[in-house]
């Protein structure tokens, strides 16, 4: 038997009857008390009337919050006495002639629910297409394609569940790629199996497309793409084939590139478009190296092999020379901006990520902008220009604007660099006694958009302030009269003022993108506010109640500052999706604005988004396979053009058996996602959730209906294919998140939630629906340390380490979001990408509590916002490096914070802590435990009975 499990926390002995009972749902107040406007406790407001009491015990006050649960059967641990390897006596609480309990998943002496988890895990490589880790997307060698007659076999076999016996469900699946694209072995010139897209850049919710819109519409499945240009902030990190000879063969009548799936015909001289068919003529220098001036073969050039390709673009793709990278930085110098050390940090953090902004041609330009009642100015000399200082000049006339020498602001980095360096040490004690409260934000914006409108770039917004005067002044609206009302949505996350949106168009159209960083204590309109990067291509970052009196709030904002500013963003962007004749992209979702019907613009193109495109079939389709493209033409930060095309197949069928057998549960769920956003701000909250039900009903109907009819009455199973026996559950914990759950949610947190869900691309999205729940007391002896390659044979497989590199940190796999997986002696690491919690129950063993907290007693660890010390132990060196390893992330510039967490013991009730900040801390880090009841919200196992009782009448 493999030693990889050498350690473990096991359970003490105590007496209990459950060891879930004291993790189950608060019923009652939250902490008593007063809470500041944006605390711990409005992070917990609206889900703490739960019951933490026991099983049995039914939750109340306010309805369908998302939150902890009661468990419904709580299952005791499988607790050995005999047979278990010995671990180190430290690690538990052994009496006279006890075994030492030991919860070994070789051994099988794990929780009950972790070992259903873990077989139905295995079960699901069985049930549906195989959820290998490295599988390749397209198969090439598939006989079975296209219109499928009377007795073909589907494109990919379906396999149907019952719901109601998978529980728990198995959330393995979430990290399965999506069903393979299957295609015939001639779909290609070349036959490489890297012609189609990526399912990480390009991916439909449908890998077997109906074949006519009548059938489309009577799967009541969506066909939407998701799209994601880019899965890395920095181009060195996922390096994609560059055609750099400037031959660029396009289709002359519907204008699609050329690419793997497209055929040569009369000796090569031409070739057919898979678009729309027509043939055109092979450019002259195609086949020719300009490099090595050479005759070049052509079935290896990168744009027939590969389903992603950047071309670099010829001067004809260019109305105007390459436009150097720009930041405006526009600074809050209100009083509130000072006190809570805004304004130090974010000059501190620009100066120290200097070098780190992409300026390798040294074209980038700056300038600064401060900001209260009145907007000042810096114009800044260059450095050789040794008889000159930084002068900052003060307009207080903000209906005009007034740009005074405007040659000495907007500089170039690297000329005047020193000036600059002395200008941001300098601008904290120019505003140091600063007493003015108002913010001129709408008429600064204006002035930095005057300033570079005829060039373009980013101006970057960090404000703790409510813009109160001036153009585009906002006012605290009223949350009371409205929270938790059907006229929520539109009072409260609908733009307070039009000026937001008139301006945000304005900026894109003169390539001008808006980031916001709000800071604020206290209201500010984010649902106003988050229009300006909604619609050029921007992003809102929020950060309720900062302070730089917290060292973590200082090392958040700074570290995702300066991985903002060192991204490798794309300028002057346009997007484009093609499709087969028949295909329309029909509605566009994402931080964009679209120019035309097809084209969406992006004054700059982030790397750290995804965007949703829904897609109608407009024509009777007669092909077997029908095409996407996605074309994203863009200046590169060094000031190359370049054109990134994407391309993908997709077999179609008549058969809506095929259709379900490849349906992409993950897809799907972004395209509800978008769909639900949209319902709350054109109607509202209740309709939004109603929709996501509603749509679960309707899927779950039509299988019964068309797919399994001969399970029909009441007492038929609640069945689904494999490949979307998730979906229900996304769905209904969608409904929980913080954008839509019901209660009084602070409007600025439920505008950010939803501002984020609508832009963050898939696999976030993923975790921020269904957050990832780690069990680190009892994780593989392999996990938290640098994986050493592959295992050797006899060896225990190696946890999620099947896709890593040599020296990357192993991960372990996720337990389900529930409470019922909370042992009161266990350590658990909670990720929902906005913040990270490390919950340790009430009963740990004294020696976890010392090896990663460096504390002998558990009332003496630091909850809430913090740290965990640096010990010389290997189980704390391990915790930290998983932390690390989530929060490294090379495709986001988020920087999670870890809050640590107390759950109660044995003897102890959730609502009852002499620490008065714990209990809503833990209100709102069993908010996360989405399988579970909160309030009006059903737990995963009733919403199925709900379910099943919908599909049956």
């Amino acid at each position: 038997m493999s030693s990889r499990r050498r350690r473990a926390y096991p359970q003490p002995n105590y007496a209990a009857q459950s060891p879930y009972g004291a993790t189950t749902v608060p019923a009652g107040n939250a902490a008593p008390g007063a809470p500041s406007a944006y605390s711990v406790d409005q992070a917990a407001q609206g889900i703490s009337q739960m019951n933490i009491n026991g099983a049995g015990a039914v939750p109340q006050g306010v309805p369908g919050v998302r939150g902890a649960a009661t468990p419904l059967n709580p299952i005791s641990p499988n607790i050995p006495t005999a047979g278990a390897n010995p671990v180190n006596s430290a690690y538990y609480q052994q009496q006279p002639q006890q075994s030492v309990p030991l919860y070994s998943q070789q051994q099988g002496q794990q929780p009950q629910l972790q070992q259903q988890q873990q077989q139905q895990g295995q079960q699901s490589q069985q049930l549906g297409y195989q959820p290998m880790a490295q599988q390749q997307q397209t198969y090439l060698n598939q006989p079975e394609y296209g219109q499928q007659g009377p007795g073909a076999a589907p494109l990919n076999m379906l396999y149907s569940t019952d719901l109601l016996k998978e529980l728990p469900p198995p959330i393995a699946d979430l990290q399965f790629p999506p069903p393979p694209i299957v295609l015939p072995a001639n779909a290609t010139t070349t036959g490489s199996e890297s012609s189609n897209a990526d399912y990480q850049y390009f991916r439909s919710t449908l890998n077997v497309i109906p074949n006519t819109s009548s059938l489309l519409k009577k799967s009541k499945l969506p066909f939407a793409i998701v799209v994601r240009p880019y899965i890395t902030l920095h181009d060195s990190d996922n390096q994609i084939p560059v055609v750099s000879d400037c031959v660029i063969a396009r289709c002359r009548r519907c204008r699609a590139y050329i690419n793997p799936f497209i055929h040569f015909t009369e000796n090569g001289r031409r070739w057919r478009c898979n678009f729309c068919g027509l043939l055109n003529d092979v450019p002259s220098a195609f086949d020719y190296d300009s490099v090595t001036s050479q005759p070049a073969q052509r079935m290896e050039r990168s744009e027939l092999n590969h389903g992603v390709v950047e071309f670099v673009a010829p001067p004809e793709y260019m109305i105007r020379p390459p436009q150097p990278l720009v930041y405006v930085f526009v600074l809050d110098v209100c009083k509130f901006s000072i006190d809570n050390g805004l304004l130090a940090t974010v000059t501190r953090t620009i100066l120290d990520s200097l070098d780190r902004i992409p300026n390798k041609e040294g074209r980038a330009r700056i300038a600064f902008m401060a900001v209260d009642s009145s907007i000042s100015y810096f114009a800044i000399p260059r450095d050789e220009e040794t008889d000159k200082e930084t002068k900052m000049m003060i307009v207080s006339d903000t209906e005009e604007t007034l740009i005074p020498a405007p040659e000495g602001i907007l500089v170039n980095l690297k000329e005047s660099r020193k000036n600059i360096e002395k200008l941001l040490q300098e601008i904290p004690s120019y505003f140091a006694n600063n007493m003015s409260t108002d913010s001129a934000l709408g008429p600064a914006l204006k002035s930095a958009h005057s300033l570079i409108s005829r060039i373009g770039g980013k101006i970057e917004v960090f404000t703790s302030t409510l813009p109160n005067i001036g153009i585009g002044k906002l006012k605290v609206r009223d949350e009371n009269a409205v929270a938790n009302k059907p006229k929520e949505a539109s009072e409260l996350l609908t733009p307070n003022s039009s000026f937001y949106k008139s301006f945000a168009v304005e900026c894109n159209k003169s390539q001008v993108t808006v980031d916001m960083f709000l800071t604020g204590s206290s209201y500010q309109d984010v649902a106003s506010l988050s229009n300006l990067p909604r619609f050029t291509a921007g992003q809102t970052h929020f950060y309720p109640a900062w302070s730089a009196n917290s060292v973590e709030d200082i090392t958040k904002l700074s570290k995702e500052v300066s991985n903002h500013l060192s991204m490798d963003i794309a300028l002057e962007a346009v997007l484009r999706v093609r499709g087969s004749n028949g295909m329309r992209m029909q509605s566009f979702f994402g931080n964009f604005f679209n120019r035309s019907s097809d084209l969406c613009s992006f004054p700059s193109f982030p790397r750290d988004q995804s965007y949703v495109i829904e897609v109608s079939i407009e024509d009777y389709i007669t092909k077997p396979i029908v095409y996407f493209q996605c074309a994203v033409l863009h200046t590169t930060c060094f000031g190359e053009r370049r054109i990134r095309v994407m391309t993908l197949a997709i077999p179609t069928s008549k058969d809506l058996k095929s259709v379900y057998a490849s349906a992409d549960q993950l897809a799907i769920t972004n395209y509800f996602t978008h769909r639900a956003i949209e319902k709350t701000m054109s109607s509202s909250l209740d309709d939004a959730r109603d929709y996501l039900r509603k749509s679960v009903v309707d899927i779950l109907g039509l299988y019964k209906k068309e797919i399994v009819p001969g399970n029909m009455g009441s007492s038929s199973p609640l069945q689904l294919c494999t490949n979307l026996r998730m979906l229900p559950l996304l769905l209904q914990s969608l409904a929980k998140n913080i954008a839509f759950r019901s209660g009084r949610v602070p409007s600025d947190h439920r505008a950010a939630a939803l501002n984020k869900l609508g832009s963050m691309p898939l696999p976030y999205l993923i975790r921020a629906i269904y957050p990832s729940v780690y069990s680190l007391h009892t994780m593989p002896d392999d996990c938290g340390l640098p994986y050493e390659g592959e295992e050797e044979e006899g060896d225990e497989e190696p946890t999620q380490s099947s896709d890593l590199e040599r020296g990357e940190i192993v991960i372990p796999e996720p337990v389900n979001a529930s409470c019922m997986n909370l042992a009161r002696y266990g350590l658990y690491l909670i990720d929902n990408t906005s913040e990270l919690f490390l919950y340790v129950g009430g009963d740990a063993v004294p020696q976890l509590v010392e090896d990663v907290f460096g504390v002998q007693n558990i009332a003496d660890i630091k909850i809430g916002k913090a740290e965990l010390p640096e010990l010389e132990n290997e189980f704390n060196t391990r915790v930290r490096n998983i932390i690390s390893k989530i929060r490294e992330g090379k495709d986001t510039i988020e920087y999670l914070n870890l809050y640590v967490v107390v759950g109660p013991g044995s003897n102890e009730s959730a609502t009852a802590s002499a620490n008065r900040d714990l209990i809503p801390l833990r209100i709102w880090c069993m908010s996360d435990m989405v399988e579970d009841r909160a309030t009006s919200n059903v737990s995963y196992k009733e919403y199925l009975g709900q379910l099943r009782e919908k599909v049956s009448s």
